[in-house]
């Protein structure tokens, strides 16, 4: 009876835990749809972002903004699961030390991501919209100078 009762426990824990395993790694998946090259054209230059997945718990990303040949904004970016948590992680050149700063998932639905950091300068929140398969919405957002700002940035799939 006992070596039964260990026998059950035992495999309780090997399924609990294979469980807990797979659904540490689901919270990127909710980020699948970011993947590949994402672009805008405006009068005011070209802004780009571009996906791919390093493994099962990080996609890694970088953003251009390019008018004429100048690129006037640089970023590389980080989407990291951590247990059962996830991150953003953005890295501007000559900001923030050149450290990336980390913005905590805090809504993932199947076509809206939102990352937040409220002890950052600007943005204190990140927020991507998938419209179509084809098409989203990225917004910046918080307080900047002491005034409430967003900036949205409409992008169509080009990859």
């Amino acid at each position: 009876m006992f070596q039964k009762i260990t026998l059950i426990l035992l495999l309780l824990a090997i399924v609990s835990c294979k469980n807990s395993e797979s659904n540490e790694k689901d919270k990127i998946k909710s980020a699948n749809w970011l993947l590949g090259k994402w672009e805008t054209k405006t009068a005011d230059g070209t802004l780009s972002e571009s996906w791919k997945q390093l493994n099962d718990s990080t996609f890694q990303g970088e953003s251009f903004f390019i008018k004429n040949k100048d690129t006037l904004h640089f970023e590389t970016i980080k989407l990291q699961q951590k247990r059962e948590e996830l991150f953003y992680y953005a890295k501007v050149k000559g900001q923030d030390n050149d450290k990336p700063v980390p913005f905590k998932m805090t809504i993932a639905t199947e076509k809206q991501l939102v990352f937040e950091n409220p002890k950052h300068d600007y943005p204190q929140k990140i927020n991507y919209n998938q419209i179509t398969k084809d098409s989203m919405i990225a917004e910046i957002s918080g307080v900047q100078l002491g005034k409430p700002t967003s900036e949205k940035f409409g992008m169509k799939k080009i990859e």
